[in-house]
């Protein structure tokens, strides 16, 4: 069975300017493209449900001036942390997202209700228990949807490229099968699937509103699967601790509690147990019509790779697609020290022209 998405895209209003910045340096030498100046603006957009901001954030080149379905991207995060502190968190001076604009890119990322800068639920203020989970898969694509159409009104496009990790790889790749005319690429980080596996979030007790989670239990779901002898030089010295403290610092309630802890709605451990872990998958990859990229790390357990494998079989309708396998990297390999494999083979797709027959 397919959970059907009503996606009508609702043009989302900015509600606040938050910054806008030129980069001081440019980080493209790192990411080995030509040198240029960067500029940042971040921002919040209303919602489909009234009180509801959406925090979004735009990186491009100073000197882009015509703008592209081609070369316009909206990134959107895992189930536990928001999208700015692992999409463009700067590691030796780049981040992902600077890596994508300097290769002359018109870069977005979004949060979902409940993470990050954007708004928080109401109940997230209560004590967890007193309420159902929220924020679920419907719940996270609606939000996506208000970006794509922010995204699409500013720029004057009519489709563009889409990018999740994790949980966002369903919530993406439920956007894009609902509405294959509006996507032009899509890149299934880590995707997940039909789950055969124990899950490393959420329990097999009653699921509150959200759920609470220490910088310690970050390290070692972190790790989980990592051979005993290699996880000492898996994350480069410090990558580890400015993660977590840009993470930590996006709630404003995480201070309460020693150790600090960082909320999550449980919507998405909802879904994992009614869909994922019941064999009921929550789109149908035959729907999606946008050539596609699946990536994972060779020691995820979170999403292991028999989950895109089964994935690339049923995407019967993509005009072509890609399964990449990266060695030695976790579920994280976003922030591992062989990152910059990650990167450059998404990199490699997004820019490379169709293939042409024979």
């Amino acid at each position: 069975m397919f959970r059907t998405l009503a996606c009508a895209l609702t043009l989302a209003v900015p509600l606040a300017t938050l910054a806008y910045e030129a980069a001081a340096a440019s980080p493209c030498a790192a990411a080995g493209a030509a040198e240029r100046r960067l500029v940042t603006e971040s921002f919040t957009i209303a919602s489909d449900t009234p009180g509801i901001a959406l925090y979004l954030r735009n990186k491009r080149p100073a000197d882009l001036r015509s703008f592209s379905a081609q070369r316009t991207l909206l990134y959107v995060h895992g189930a536990t942390y928001p999208s700015e502190t692992a999409f463009d968190l700067p590691l030796e001076g780049m981040s992902w997202m600077d890596y994508v604009a300097c290769h002359g890119w018109d870069v977005y990322l979004v949060d979902v209700r409940g993470y990050g800068r954007s708004s928080r639920p109401p109940e997230m203020d209560q004590p967890a228990e007193h309420n159902a989970p929220i924020v679920d898969t419907s719940v996270a694509s609606r939000d996506v949807s208000s970006a794509v159409g922010h995204v699409l009104a500013r720029r004057r496009l009519e489709r563009l490229n889409l990018l999740g990790w994790s949980w966002g790889t369903s919530i993406m790749a439920t956007y894009a099968a609902a509405n294959p005319d509006k996507v032009q690429r899509l890149v299934l980080y880590a995707p997940l699937w039909l789950r055969q596996t124990p899950s490393l979030i959420g329990s097999d007790g009653p699921l509150g509103a959200y759920r609470q989670v220490s910088r310690e239990q970050a390290r070692k779901r972190w790790l989980a699967g990592v051979p005993a002898d290699r996880q000492a030089d898996l994350i480069p010295q410090g990558w580890f601790e400015a993660w977590a403290d840009a993470t930590w610092a996006t709630d404003p309630a995480a201070g309460k509690w020693n150790p600090p802890m960082l909320r999550a709605p449980n919507g998405v451990v909802k879904d994992v147990r009614e869909y994922w872990a019941a064999q009921r998958p929550y789109y149908d990859p035959r729907a999606i019509r946008a050539p596609t990229l699946l990536v994972h790390g060779e020691w995820d357990q979170d999403t292991p790779g028999y989950m895109a494998q089964a994935i690339f079989g049923l995407l019967e309708n993509a005009p072509w697609k890609r399964l990449v396998v990266i060695g030695e990297g976790t579920h994280t390999v976003i922030m591992e020290r062989n990152r910059m494999q990650l990167l450059r083979e998404v990199q490699l797709f997004l820019d490379e022209p169709a293939p042409t027959g024979p």
